[in-house]
């Protein structure tokens, strides 16, 4: 069995939850089916980062969810993350794997194809790849790269990519076209009125898309 058991990748941003207390909206969203999290708060302190992931894994070990840590190996290490997720400039996933262990997974955010082979090469157990689409949280990495480079990417990798950047319910369909094996998330369920609604909607789409494939 596959070591990625989720579809609907939540990343989160607590700058974008208009107020409301992080773990609060990161429950709702748990109890709206989301199941893995990516713990991503990169202005905070090293304590404070600790802190927040502790809360965070009480939180989704209550819903037999994982927690991601961002770029943090020593981080996941001690609040007991399954695994963390590590940017292009981050250092290789195979270093990682030697902190981390072999049962945590390790994710690789990817901007192109190249970078994505070679964190496959690398040992990474699956990456996020995008922006797929406009969205201002990824302006930095350039043009979108669209859903068919998405498609040429799924292709080339036996690994898992979760498609990143833009996405909405509207445009999901076309991205699950791709192969993709799930959808990562920030401000469409972070941001949202109901973040319970809206983990909801986009579990429902991924249900569907893989009855369709």
């Amino acid at each position: 069995m596959s070591r990625i058991d989720f579809s609907l990748y939540l990343i989160t941003d607590r700058r974008q939850t208009t107020g409301r207390d992080l773990p609060a909206v990161v429950e709702e969203a748990l109890a709206g089916g989301v199941r893995a999290v990516q713990l991503r708060e990169k202005d905070l302190s090293p304590r404070e980062l600790l802190e927040l992931a502790r809360a965070m894994r009480e939180l989704t070990g209550r819903y037999g969810a994982k927690l991601i840590i961002n770029d943090r190996a020593d981080i996941a290490l001690a609040a007991g993350a399954d695994g963390v997720h590590l940017g292009e400039a981050s250092i290789p996933a195979d270093t990682a794997r030697q902190i981390v262990g072999a049962s945590r997974l390790i994710g690789v955010s990817c901007h192109s194809k190249e970078g994505a082979l070679a964190a496959e090469k690398s040992g990474a157990d699956f990456i996020t790849f995008g922006p797929v689409y406009p969205t201002p949280s990824k302006a930095a990495y350039g043009a979108p790269m669209g859903v068919e480079r998405l498609a040429e990417t799924v292709a080339l990798l036996r690994i898992p990519v979760f498609a990143l950047g833009g996405i909405k319910r509207e445009n999901a369909p076309e991205v699950l076209a791709t192969g993709a094996a799930g959808v990562a998330l920030i401000s469409a369920i972070i941001a949202a009125v109901n973040p319970n609604e809206e983990a909801r909607a986009f579990q429902t789409l991924l249900e569907q898309g893989r009855r369709t494939e």
